[in-house]
């Protein structure tokens, strides 16, 4: 219900030292009251109205306009940078798996597996010969790992049950489950690899160091890193299926050289990108001040608002008037100041080598910059076409919420179904994960006919169970739930769309800030100290 303003209960005011007012219950000075309701108009406009009505420069606004430059750039800066790190450590993954696996193919499907005990130690023989002559068989810059002047050995290292005695012929076995591990010393771990029991083992993991220089990053006028690979290969016998899986695991260690040299290389960039990061970290610095600074004026003055109304109509403000004093476009801008602020200080210790977190300040910057530009809406809300966007965003989101909780309930039902069933029989249902990950592609209508197609070949009851189970979530999702999803934001749109033709107030807040008819360009939003201050300009005096 929205009542009229205009003529508020018999109240009084005290001003306070602040500028503020403290209401009280005496005689109405309905010049204070304007003057409120003023305030409130003058607050809840945009930053160019406010220089309209005060004179003041949008200052946010241009400090938002370069902070998304600057962040992009920098964004831009480091991509590039963490494009090469991550394509050199995949391309050294697969130069190792081909130096070190046997006939190791890169369009291979299936996982590199061996089948033989001859293959096995044939492998672990190949992958200690290639180890001991890498530097003649390899194009790649690699070197030995050394320690204290002596080179890391190789080790050979093995998994295998306490005891075991299997016989499936007389279908009888005793295993104690307790896991033995080799020591890691290539001297006395390898040869017992020769007399191990396949039965009772389970894994044999090689370990090995190598050294290298990433170089491609001079082209590109940055200092090269160093690496260590920390390579394991894992034969792995767990399942003890006759098929051991190789697989071939890389860790790499990014650090600083010690000793180097490029020609005509001054360290002037590096001294530029150190620079630049600066800028933004003060540039951001300066918008999270800012913005906070707004953020609490917002609460202050949304608490005088419920004091003023409950004094003067005896009504009880609603939890959603009191949130439209808390800008969200300023807590978005200051969560992505904060993250740029980590991002960059990473970024900082990037460049000068003390700290190797790639994948961390990629996401820190990337979600700052995300939200940078989706900050860029507020500044487009200001005009009405596209103002209604922001306006059904907004009026639509708690009722969207509610839905796909709802929808969620039925989501995890088939998600948890298809796992358990179908899990065994079909590789996009084989780990809860790519449950997920297959049902949200088929509500999208992606890859359909490729998911009933592996399921062909199954047993009758899975491949009738996989039928009504596939055909029963497509038609739920895509032809109901997607279908009321879309018709609840079509619906809020609507609802806007009809407030903004007919200008009727949605709030009790809006209806008491529309009896104000004050344009921006009245010259009656200005402080004593702004009417001061402008009358000494001969530019500004009103006649």
């Amino acid at each position: 219900f929205i009542g009229d303003y205009s003529q508020p209960l018999l109240r009084s005011e005290e001003p306070r030292t602040n500028g503020h007012y403290r209401w009280s219950t005496h005689t109405l000075d309905s010049k204070a009251v304007e003057d409120f309701r003023r305030r409130l108009k003058y607050f809840f406009m945009n930053p160019c109205e406010k220089y309209r009505a005060r004179g003041r420069k949008p200052w946010k606004l241009m400090l938002q306009i370069l902070k998304i430059a600057i962040t992009t750039i920098q964004l831009v800066s480091f991509g590039l940078s963490n494009e090469m790190m991550v394509t050199f450590k995949d391309e050294n993954l697969v130069t190792f798996r081909h130096l070190f696996l046997k006939g190791f193919k890169d369009h291979r499907q299936e996982s590199y597996s061996l089948y033989t005990k001859a293959d096995v130690y044939d492998h672990i023989h190949y992958i200690i010969n290639t180890y001991i002559n890498l530097q003649n068989l390899t194009v790649a810059n690699l070197a030995y790992e050394r320690v204290d002047g002596e080179y890391t050995p190789l080790s050979v290292c093995r998994e295998f049950y306490r005891n075991s005695s299997i016989d499936p012929g007389t279908d009888t076995f005793d295993i104690d489950p307790h896991i033995d591990k080799g020591t890691k010393a290539q001297k006395s771990c390898f040869p017992l690899l020769i007399y191990v029991c396949m039965s009772s083992l389970l894994s044999v993991n090689i370990y090995l160091t190598l050294k290298t220089i990433n170089l491609q990053t001079v082209r590109h006028h940055e200092l090269p890193d160093c690496y260590d690979f920390h390579i394991m290969i894992m034969f792995d016998n767990r399942a003890h299926s006759g098929k051991i899986k190789v697989y071939v695991e890389n860790d790499a260690r990014i650090y600083e050289c010690r000793d180097w040299n490029v020609e005509g290389a001054s360290g002037k960039n590096d001294y530029l990108l150190l620079w630049f990061d600066s800028v933004v970290i003060l540039a951001c610095l300066t918008s999270l001040i800012l913005c906070t600074r707004s953020v609490i004026n917002g609460i202050q003055l949304q608490f005088e608002f419920n004091i003023f109304f409950h004094a003067y109509y005896n009504k009880i403000v609603p939890w959603s008037d009191r949130m439209e004093f808390v800008n969200g476009w300023y807590i978005l801008i200051i969560v992505s100041d904060m993250l740029t602020i980590a991002g960059s200080a990473l970024k900082i210790g990037i460049q000068t080598k003390f700290l190797t977190n790639y994948d961390v300040c990629s996401i820190l910057l990337g979600t700052a910059t995300m939200l940078v530009w989706v900050g860029v809406i507020r500044y487009l809300g200001f005009f009405k076409k596209y103002n209604i966007l922001i306006l059904t965003l907004r009026a639509a989101l708690p009722n969207v919420i509610r839905f796909c909780c709802c929808a969620a309930m039925i989501y995890l039902g088939y998600c948890f179904c298809g796992w358990i069933v179908l899990g065994p029989y079909h590789d996009k249902f084989r780990t809860l994960d790519r449950v997920t990950e297959c049902l949200f592609s088929l509500i999208n209508g992606d890859d359909m006919y490729a998911t009933f197609l592996n399921l062909r070949d199954k047993s009758y009851m899975v491949w009738l169970f996989s039928r009504l189970y596939l055909y029963s979530f497509i038609s739920l999702f895509i032809y109901m739930v997607l279908s009321l999803f879309i018709a609840l934001i079509t619906d809020t749109y609507e609802t806007i769309k009809h407030h903004q033709q007919d200008k009727v107030p949605v709030s009790q807040l809006q209806a008491f800030i529309a009896e104000c008819r004050d344009q921006p360009e009245s010259g009656r939003y200005q402080t004593d100290e702004e009417l001061t201050s402008c009358c000494l300009s001969p530019r500004c005096c009103l006649p």
